[in-house]
């Protein structure tokens, strides 16, 4: 009968005679008139599931308020509309992880079933069409940022690839570099891995942001020293968005920063390494271009599998690092350990993909994100759009102000949504991004992040949106501060008793 493609939910693509296995039965599938042949549009009836919130559900102060004897949340559940037929949510967080492309899973199934070789055995077939695999890959992601092939070394994720790139070049220049910049909107596992530097010695300026989330070059010009061994500055950020000027920082380390070296007796510029997981596949790359001497990708923010990322080293001028992990010298020796080839296939042929269909998934995004915005903002008042208005658009941060946050998230429950980073979604603080831009507490934590994606449909949008619009009316309805906007007060002249 030949080879039968599994499918789940809207992942049914391929030929018009696509088989799928349904019921114990074979059933043809029609897709003439699938998007793109691999996506077709969900209904809106089937998109959202009722949620109920239990009685006894807590999560923080929004679960507990109470109005006539009633639980709020469970109200407002009940006044706004929900889906009837559907299995699963409305899925917009992107920036957390994205679905695997099912044209990624088809070209991971072989290398998990009989072509499971180990790549680096080299004495019979198996390896090396494993290791042919894995090369192929690491070609498609070298072409996702303009490098070149010898420069991708896989890591399990941007985590390991942010980790690596700091400490590994810190610690290798330390004898005669101690200063370390970044801002303070980077990656928490970038923020962390600068402390740690710190409590090894180094010093680390951490740059401010303006208001739209965007660093000044002044002060990054300013901030640079003789001593600068590496400057990590993320290209588009996980929460907001925002685009930093990538090429001007590279620009500005290769003429400013080689001079304050070499006038401190010191050889080579700062190296510049950038957090790329959010921008690889979304924006034009070229890490020559650029200046770019390392930067961290990982797969499943470009519809690939989890578990697997990519950092890119420059080989000329070469970038010296010491490796954080050891063994068989896999990688150039910067990360050893053995390759699982059904990841890095599919890493590979996620950027394949994400290089080849760049400009249209960016127009998709793009039209829905500005649907999304244009009418929650034409029904909604007192709304802040964060971060920079030329950012990325398919990660949109909202504050509705004047609103709960955790009531606005409970009476959500049928979209998958965020008010920050996934990284750090078990802290009730406020997203440190927000604060970095200057949002007080309340409107960080008023905040929703839309990720908008490959697979995100229109009616999806006009749902979520919908949903939205009544969800927040109802809830500054209940609210005594909305009551005393409204009528021409200034919370900010009010002294509130403790």
């Amino acid at each position: 009968m030949g080879r039968i493609a599994l499918r789940a939910g809207r992942s049914n693509i391929g030929n018009p005679s696509k088989m799928v296995m349904q019921n114990s039965k074979i059933v043809a599938i029609n897709s003439v008139n699938q998007q793109r042949n691999y996506a077709s549009p969900s209904q809106v009836n089937q998109m959202a599931t009722p949620v109920d919130v239990k009685p006894e559900a807590r999560a923080g102060r929004g679960s507990m308020q109470k109005v006539g004897g009633k639980d709020a949340v469970a109200d407002i559940l009940e006044s706004v509309p929900r889906g009837s037929t559907a299995n699963r949510p409305i899925y917009l967080d992107a920036q957390s992880t994205t679905p695997v492309d099912p044209r990624v899973l088809d070209a991971m199934m072989p290398f998990f079933t009989n072509q499971y070789g180990n790549p680096h055995s080299r004495t019979h077939a198996y390896g090396w069409e494993s290791e042919a695999a894995v090369e192929e890959a690491r070609e498609h992601v070298a072409k996702l940022i303009g490098a070149d092939a010898k420069e991708i070394i896989f890591t399990s994720g941007a985590t390991e690839s942010n980790n690596m790139s700091l400490k590994g070049v810190a610690r290798f220049y330390k004898q005669k570099k101690k200063h370390i910049i970044t801002t303070q909107t980077e990656h928490k596992c970038v923020l962390d891995s600068a402390r740690k530097l710190q409590d090894e010695g180094f010093e680390v300026t951490y740059l401010p942001v303006q208001t739209n989330g965007l660093i000044r070059m002044e002060d990054l010009e300013a901030a640079l020293r003789p001593d600068t061994s590496v400057v990590s500055i993320m290209a588009v950020n996980n929460e907001i968005g925002v685009v930093q000027p990538i090429a001007e920082i590279g620009h500005l380390l290769k003429t400013k920063g080689a001079q304050l070296a070499k006038e401190g007796g010191l050889s080579g510029k700062p190296l510049f390494h950038t957090d790329g997981a959010q921008a690889a596949g979304k924006i034009e790359l070229d890490v020559d271009k650029m200046g770019i001497d390392l930067m961290s990708l990982s797969s499943h923010k470009i519809y690939g599998p989890k578990g697997i990322g990519a950092c890119y080293v420059r080989r000329r001028p070469r970038v010296r690092m010491d490796p954080i992990i050891s063994g068989g010298g896999q990688e150039r020796g910067l990360r050893s350990g053995t390759l699982a080839p059904p990841l890095v296939v599919g890493f590979g042929e996620a950027a394949r993909l994400a290089y080849q269909e760049r400009e249209y998934d960016y127009q998709h995004v793009s039209a829905l994100a500005q649907r999304l915005r244009d009418r929650i903002l034409a029904e909604i008042e007192c709304v802040l759009v964060n971060g920079d208005p030329t950012g990325y658009p398919g990660c949109t941060n909202l504050s509705f102000q004047y609103v709960e946050g955790e009531s606005l998230l409970m009476a959500l429950k049928d979209i998958c949504l965020s008010s920050g980073s996934a990284c750090t979604s078990a802290s009730l603080e406020p997203s440190y991004v927000l604060r970095a831009l200057g949002l007080d507490d309340e409107n960080a934590h008023s905040s929703l992040r839309f990720g908008i994606g490959r697979f995100t449909t229109e009616e999806e949008i006009d749902y979520v949106s919908e949903k939205i619009i009544k969800v927040v009316t109802r809830l500054r309805e209940l609210s005594p501060l909305w009551e005393m906007v409204q009528d021409g007060i200034d919370l900010k002249t009010i002294e509130w008793s403790g």
